[in-house]
C-alpha cells in the first residue's frame, strides 16, 4: 500500500530513535572534554548548508550523519563546565526527554481543551515559582520565551492595567501626557526594547547613576521622580534589578516597592538572571521587597537549569494578564464549554499558538526536587566567590567586581605596567580565547573599563573547572603579552 502520510515504518523509526539516543549520550560522556568554542570563519558554517530547496529525500540515517557532524559536533560548549559567556545554564538531562516527549504529543498550550494536562501543568508551575521566590498565593503568571519577553509581558501589563481608566487599549498612548519608566543604569537592554514596543520610547526611560557596588542610587531616583513631577511629567513605573546580568548586583527591592507606593506607581522586579537565589536562605534578605512587586520577569533557562526557551512574568492577580490581553473571536468562544473553571492561556497571553515551556520545568522539579535545585545555585555562588578569591590573590589578575550571584569581573594584568597595554591585552584576549576554545568567555564595560567577565550558572562546574579557567586565561595571555 502507498504511503499517504509523513510517519515511518515502525522498525525504521525506532532505529533512528536508538540512533539518536547514541549521540545524546555521546554528548553528556565528552562534556568535559569538548571543546567550549569552535572558532570556523561565518563563510565556513554558511557553505556547510548552501543548498537549494531539497525536492526529493535523502536518506534518514545520512541525514543524522550530516547533523551530528555539523551541528551537534560543532556546537558551542554550552552544556560543560567551560562554558562562561554570557548566562548559559547548560539544561538538564531530565529536561531534555520531557522536550522530546512534549513534541512527540504536539499539544497547543494556550488553550485549555487542546491541551488539558499541560494547561493545569502550567498553573502549577506558576503556583510553584510564586513559592520559591515568597511571592503572593494568588498571583498569576504565564510561561514566555525567557527573560526579555518576560520583562515585555510584565511592562505590557504594567501599561494597560495603570492606564486602564483611560481606555488606553482603544485610544492607545493618543492624548496621554508622557509617562516616565525609571531604571539604574545597570538594567538589562532588553527594558530598552521594551519601551520603544511599548510607544513609551526611550526618552522616558530615567537610567538612574548607581554606587560603588553597582546598585541604583536611591537619593538619585527620588530626586528625578521630583524633577519630572516639576515638569509636568508623569511617574509611571519603577524597574527593580533582582540580580543585573553585568555583575549581578541586586537593588534596594524594598526602598524601591516604598517609592513605588509612595507616588503611586508600579512596581516590577526584573529577576530573570537572579530572581530564583531569593530561595536560599543564604541570601534571601537581599531580596527583601521581591513580594510588593506589581509584576515579576523570571527566566527559568537560567538557574533552575532548562533547556532553552522558558521563562516567566508573574502578576499579583490572575485578572491583570486577562484585562491585558483579552479580546473576544467568535472562533475561540467558550460560552457552550460545560466546564467554567478552565483558565484559558490564550486569554491571559499575547499567543494563541505555542508549545508548553512549563512541562520541562514541571518535570525536572518533580525529578530532582527543589532543594536539590536549590543546592546546585549556591554551588554556582560559592564557586564565583572562589574564583573572585583566585582571581584577588593572583599577582597577574585585578578583580573589579565581586557579586551575591555568580558573577565575577576581573582583568589579567600580568606583568604590564601601562593601563593601555592592560586594556589592549584584556580586548584581544576573548577573539584569542574563542580561537583557542579551550574555554569561552566574553567582557563588558563597567564604568567605560573593559572586564573580563565570568558567569558560573551551570551546575556542572567544579573548583577544578574554575582553576581551569584562569589557567587557560593566563596561558593565552602570555602568548599576547610576548607579543605586545
Amino acid at each position: 500500500m502507498k504511503k499517504t502520510s509523513l510517519d515511518l515504518k515502525e522498525k525504521d523509526f525506532l532505529a533512528l530513535l536508538e540512533a539518536v539516543g547514541k549521540i545524546i549520550t555521546h554528548q553528556y560522556q565528552i562534556i568535559e572534554s569538548k571543546k567550549a568554542y569552535h572558532d570556523f570563519p561565518q563563510s565556513e558554517v554558511e557553505s556547510w548548508f548552501d543548498e537549494p530547496l531539497p525536492q526529493e529525500p535523502i536518506d534518514n540515517f545520512e541525514l543524522l550523519e550530516l547533523i551530528e557532524e555539523k551541528v551537534i559536533n560543532t556546537a558551542t560548549g554550552n552544556l560543560g563546565p567551560h562554558m562562561y559567556a554570557y548566562v548559559m545554564a547548560g539544561g538538564n538531562q531530565i529536561s531534555t526527554l520531557a522536550e522530546l516527549l512534549a513534541t512527540t504529543i504536539n499539544q497547543n498550550a494556550a488553550k485549555w481543551h487542546l491541551a488539558p494536562a499541560l494547561h493545569e501543568i502550567e498553573k502549577r508551575v506558576v503556583r510553584w515559582s510564586t513559592e520559591m521566590i515568597g511571592y503572593t498565593s494568588g498571583a498569576g503568571g504565564v510561561m514566555v520565551s525567557g527573560g526579555s519577553a518576560a520583562n515585555l509581558t510584565g511592562l505590557t501589563v504594567a501599561r494597560n492595567v495603570y492606564f486602564e481608566e483611560q481606555g488606553i487599549k482603544a485610544k492607545g498612548l493618543f492624548g496621554q501626557k508622557p509617562f516616565i519608566v525609571y531604571s539604574s543604569d545597570q538594567v538589562h537592554s532588553c527594558v530598552d526594547k521594551s519601551v520603544q514596543l511599548l510607544g513609551i520610547g526611550t526618552d522616558h526611560l530615567r537610567k538612574i547613576e548607581t554606587d560603588d557596588n553597582f546598585v541604583i542610587d536611591i537619593q538619585a531616583l527620588e530626586q528625578q521622580i521630583q524633577l519630572d513631577i516639576n515638569n509636568g511629567q508623569k511617574p509611571f513605573c519603577i524597574i527593580g534589578n533582582a540580580g543585573t546580568v553585568n555583575t549581578g548586583a541586586i537593588d534596594d527591592l524594598e526602598a524601591l516597592a516604598g517609592i513605588a507606593q509612595k507616588y503611586d506607581m508600579w512596581f516590577h522586579v526584573d529577576g530573570a538572571y537572579g530572581g530564583l537565589a531569593s530561595s536560599l536562605d543564604s541570601i534571601k534578605d537581599k531580596y527583601k521587597g521581591i513580594d510588593k512587586a506589581d509584576s515579576i520577569a523570571l527566566d527559568f533557562h537560567k538557574w533552575l537549569y532548562q533547556p532553552f526557551e522558558a521563562g516567566c512574568t508573574l502578576v499579583k492577580e490572575w485578572s491583570m494578564l486577562r484585562r491585558t490581553y483579552f479580546k473576544k473571536a467568535e472562533y475561540l468562544d467558550t460560552s457552550l464549554e460545560l466546564d467554567d473553571n478552565r483558565l484559558e492561556f490564550n486569554e491571559h497571553s499575547f499567543q494563541l499558538s505555542r508549545n508548553s515551556k512549563a512541562f520541562k520545568v514541571w518535570a525536572s522539579i518533580k525529578s530532582y526536587g527543589f532543594s536539590k535545585i536549590q543546592q546546585m545555585i549556591q554551588k554556582d555562588i560559592d564557586l564565583a566567590k572562589y574564583l573572585a578569591d583566585q582571581v584577588e590573590e593572583a599577582p597577574d589578575f585585578e578583580l573589579k567586581a565581586r557579586s551575591d550571584l555568580a558573577i565575577a569581573c576581573f582583568r589579567y594584568t600580568g606583568n604590564l605596567q601601562s593601563e593601555q597595554d592592560i586594556d589592549s591585552i584584556n580586548k584581544a584576549l576573548i577573539p584569542a580565547l574563542e580561537k583557542d576554545g579551550r574555554v569561552f568567555i566574553t567582557g563588558t564595560k563597567l564604568r567605560d573599563e573593559f572586564v573580563i567577565r565570568a558567569c558560573l550558572i551551570n551546575h556542572r562546574k567544579t573548583r577544578e573547572s574554575t582553576d581551569f579557567l584562569l589557567n587557560t586565561i593566563r596561558d593565552v595571555a602570555k602568548k599576547l603579552e610576548d607579543d605586545l
